[in-house]
């Protein structure tokens, strides 16, 4: 078994709010780890934390998106906005950082080509079918 399967096995693609720290500590860990070449367990675990949908975690999400250019591509941008597209947007811009800023232009660039039609639960729905899971 990998290791997106026991995780997805463990806590279910998509997991209880009481789960959103430890899924948060193992994200840290795997974009601190320069050695992993695993981008399938670091995607998963954004996706986890997606459909917990807290706003605080898209910053998180973000960073791992940025981790270097294969994640980048891999980690889909649909992934930052759990809470909504609109309560991400505000609440990245009451932050006063750089990769808050980044992100929110980056975002605000991009809001009509791939958040028309935004719908988390259609995304799920997506990532069920991916990982196999019956819906």
């Amino acid at each position: 078994m990998n290791k997106e399967e026991a995780i997805l096995e463990k806590y279910g693609l998509e997991p209880e709010l009481q789960y959103r720290g430890t899924l948060r500590c193992l994200l840290e860990k795997e974009i601190n780890n320069e050695d992993s070449e695993d981008n399938e367990y670091l995607k998963t675990l954004c996706i986890m934390l997606f459909s917990i949908g807290e706003v605080e975690d898209s910053l998180i999400i973000w960073e791992a998106k940025q981790k270097n250019f294969d994640t980048s591509c891999y980690i889909d941008v649909q992934l930052l906005f759990g809470a909504g597209y609109d309560n991400t947007i505000n609440y990245l811009m009451t932050i006063a950082s750089k990769e808050a800023n980044q992100e929110t232009n980056h975002l605000k660039k991009r809001k009509d080509t791939d958040f028309a039609n935004f719908s988390k639960s259609e995304i799920i729905n997506n990532y069920k079918k991916y990982y196999g899971i019956n819906a």
